[in-house]
């Protein structure tokens, strides 16, 4: 794999940048602060990614080389792969993700796995290589070398580390004390106190304790609530009765009403026909009475008839000479001619007598006792109505009280049979032995309901009592299955741990076995060359750590060698690594990294990264002229390129 080209338009301090790069060795040249690192991390962070997370720092990545003055935050990125599949990278760096392109400029971005965290993965997918592998493979830091004498150590430890683990920030020992430590202090041990394990165990103990006591509440709390469910049921079922019952009752009661009625109707009827008899009897008096009376007024008619008829006799005859006189008066003024006051006088004498005679005549007929015969046939008449009225309307009642008994019993009865009928259907699913039962049992069914209310309230009470101590069981029995569960969570993670030690003892095996010999002779071989056979051989073991042998073939310690050996044995390691890291061959970065190099050991490291790595592209980030003027002096071809 080669970068061929990377276009800046703004990162950092960089701005409107585009650079070039050819196969082999590209020296990036440029005085401090001129933004040599800034174009490395823009390199790295187009392939991975920037991160916004501050990891302890007091900026983020993001922040810290995100412009102050432009809103454009982006770069282009052109690379080519082993098998000359060439891609395009854009990427806006205020986004997670970028936009990748193949050699015909089509966005395959969707191709590559897109993880939430880190968003996508293609470099990764493409070369097997994370970002922590390749910064500590590919990439060598300025940062990684720019060591006091004082602290050499931290080097020997990062080469220790690599040839022991695959990785110079992993320490087998320490990871394994770690581990340890993580396990005593995050699990505990049988014999250790005031740990997880031993805390869950001894609460756990407690509250088992606990639970034993409790549990008799528990099994009262069974016998309760199956003796309320009996009760219960049986008020259910007490319930269902008496509303069948008093539906019953309803029943029978609006019959028996219906009974009363006709009683009442019957009563009504022999009352109305005892009035009857009386006023019949009242009647047959009246009606022999009046006969009497006429009886008596057919004769009392006759002997006024007689007594009449000799007064108007009386009288006629009187009254005749009364005219006679008076009319021979008239004759004698008329035969004389001579019609005086005494003629008119004797005129209207005689029409007065007239009158006179027809009054007295209608008074002696009318003067009988017919009027009093009237008056009393009358008031009998009256009576007599009177009754045959109150008669006629008992008799109307009587008739009415006989029809409305004759509904109501037709009525009734049949009514009554059809809702008794229609009342068991709808109960004697409900109820046993239905027929058994009657009206009577009603109250003795009320007394035993409210008895077992009674019951059930007591129960209840009992029920409420026992609550806090069930609540306090449940709450025991949770905080249990949460220690269980907790204890389940420690033992999978001792069992973790466990695991993690098994597997880095068994990696660090397999590292010693096979891998560290393998990277101990590549990185003797490498130190030889680059030392000019002054450090020909390098051994690590559990005891010494790194041991270096010198020219005369006496073994030193790596702590003792001077900064620029162990930064040159860093250096050695790194190139040893590089190829077994990544199905690509990937590039060879370096970043001021020799800083504590003389002029021939940096003439002997140049010169075999031309030899040994002919087929890679080496980029070196220099503030000096030191690399360009040996790779002149060696008469190795380089690209430069200034900041």
């Amino acid at each position: 794999m080669k970068i061929n080209k990377l276009k800046i338009n703004a990162f950092g301090n960089l701005k409107d940048k585009e650079i070039e790069f050819s196969d082999g060795i590209n020296i990036i040249h440029g005085e401090n602060e001129s933004g040599k690192s800034t174009l490395l991390k823009c390199i790295i962070d187009m392939f991975y990614g920037i991160s916004k997370n501050k990891r302890g720092k007091a900026f983020s990545d993001y922040d810290r080389y995100k412009p102050w003055n432009s809103e454009e935050f982006s770069a282009k990125l052109d690379y080519t792969l082993d098998n000359n599949d060439r891609f395009e990278i854009y990427r806006d760096f205020n986004k997670k993700n970028p936009k990748i392109y193949n050699e015909n400029a089509e966005d395959i971005s969707k191709d590559f796995n897109i993880d939430k965290t880190s968003g996508n993965e293609f470099f990764i997918e493409q070369t097997n290589v994370d970002e922590n592998m390749f910064l500590s493979s590919v990439v060598s830091m300025q940062q990684e070398v720019v060591l006091d004498q004082n602290d050499q150590n931290v080097l020997i430890q990062k080469l220790a580390n690599y040839t022991n683990s695959g990785d110079d920030n992993i320490s087998y020992k320490k990871a394994l004390e770690k581990l340890n430590k993580k396990q005593r202090e995050e699990v505990g041990t049988s014999r250790s106190s005031g740990r997880p394990i031993n805390n869950i165990k001894e609460e756990k103990f407690e509250l088992q304790d606990e639970l034993g006591e409790l549990e008799e509440y528990k099994n009262k709390k069974y016998e309760i609530e199956e003796e309320k469910n009996k009760i219960e049921n049986e008020i259910k079922n007490d319930e269902i009765k008496i509303n069948y019952l008093n539906e019953l009752k309803n029943i029978n009661d609006t019959f028996n009403v219906q009974k009363e009625k006709n009683n009442l109707n019957q009563k009504l009827i022999n009352e109305n026909n005892e009035k009857l008899e009386e006023l019949n009897i009242e009647k047959n008096k009246l009606e022999k009475e009046i006969e009497i009376e006429k009886i008596k007024n057919s004769e009392n008619k006759k002997q006024e008839k007689n007594k009449i008829n000799k007064n108007n006799k009386k009288i006629n005859l009187l009254f005749i000479s009364i005219e006679i006189i008076l009319l021979i008066i008239l004759i004698i003024n008329i035969l004389l001619i001579k019609i005086d006051l005494i003629s008119i006088i004797t005129v209207v004498l005689g029409i007065l007598g007239f009158i006179i005679y027809f009054i007295i005549k209608n008074k002696n007929n009318k003067n009988n006792n017919t009027d009093t015969f009237c008056d009393q046939v009358s008031e009998l008449n009256n009576e007599l109505n009177k009754i045959n009225l109150q008669i006629e309307l008992i008799e109307k009642n009587i008739e009415n009280n006989k029809i409305e008994i004759n509904k109501n019993n037709e009525k009734n009865n049949f009514d009554y049979n059809i809702k008794i009928e229609k009342l068991k259907n709808d109960y004697i699913n409900k109820i046993e032995n239905i027929n058994n039962l009657n009206i009577n049992e009603l109250d003795y069914l009320l007394n035993k309901i409210n008895n077992n209310k009674l019951n059930l309230h007591k129960l209840k009470l009992d029920s409420e009592n026992i609550i806090p101590k069930l609540e306090k069981m449940a709450s025991n029995e949770e905080r249990l299955e949460q220690l269980n569960e907790e204890e389940k969570e420690l033992i999978k993670h001792n069992d973790a741990i466990e695991l993690t030690k098994k597997l880095l003892e068994n990696a660090y095996k397999k590292m010693k076995d096979n891998v560290t010999p393998e990277f101990t002779k590549k990185l003797s071989k490498n130190i030889e060359k680059i030392s000019d056979g002054k450090y020909k051989k390098i051994i690590i073991n559990d005891e010494e750590g790194i041991i270096v042998e010198k020219e005369n073939g006496e073994y030193i310690e790596a702590d003792k060698l001077s900064v620029g050996t162990i930064d040159q044995l860093y250096i050695s390691l790194r190139f040893a690594s590089i190829n077994e890291i990544s199905k690509e061959n990937l590039p060879i970065i370096l970043d001021e990294s020799f800083a504590y190099c003389d002029s021939n050991r940096l003439e002997n490291t140049l010169l075999y990264l031309s030899e040994e790595f002919n087929n890679k592209q080496i980029i070196i980030f220099t503030c000096s002229n030191r690399e360009r003027e040996a790779l002149e002096k060696l008469n190795i071809n380089y690209k430069n390129i200034e900041l």
